[in-house]
């Protein structure tokens, strides 16, 4: 489920846009220094026709995780929706080749970033153990009842 987020506004950018005090806002509070975001361009794979071989538009982005401000919990969340994505230097990983423009692809690695520390922000809801209830259990053993007198009813009579 996304996150509500506010207008945006010169005090509040919205996400993946540089606010007033430097740097980019991923998610509402968190706040990286575009220093931090090292964007490689290589070359693309797919349609493009010669295109392809003559431009680096595949955007790779990488951060330091220890360079995202999080609390531990919502750290150790990113840590698991990243997923593949995170190398063993501690680096997030976001690649993205869908369209031939490398602006394009660099916006949409930003974005990626940012839902990713957006869901990583929301802490997931604790479950309620639940039991059935009187009424389900009286029902489960009728009906088990019902289904044993059935079958007594279908042995032959003893002689």
């Amino acid at each position: 489920m996304p996150t509500p987020v506010s207008p945006a506004t010169p005090e509040n950018p919205p996400p993946g846009h540089p606010g007033p005090e430097g740097g980019l806002q991923l998610a509402p509070g968190v706040r990286v220094p575009e220093a931090a975001l090292n964007f490689a361009f290589v070359r693309s794979s797919g349609p493009g026709g010669q295109n392809v071989n003559k431009r680096a538009t595949k955007c790779q982005l990488r951060v330091l995780l220890d360079d995202i401000p999080l609390r531990p919990a919502a750290r150790a969340r990113l840590v698991d929706l990243a997923g593949g994505g995170l190398t063993d230097a501690g680096e997030i990983l976001i690649q993205d080749e869908s369209t031939r423009s490398a602006n394009r692809n660099r916006a949409a690695c930003l974005e990626r970033l940012c839902e990713l520390v957006a869901r990583a922000l929301v802490p997931p809801k604790k479950r309620r153990p639940t039991k059935p209830g009187r009424g389900a259990i009286q029902r489960r053993i009728d009906a088990k009842k019902q289904q044993g007198e059935k079958k007594q009813r279908r042995r032959p009579p003893e002689a």
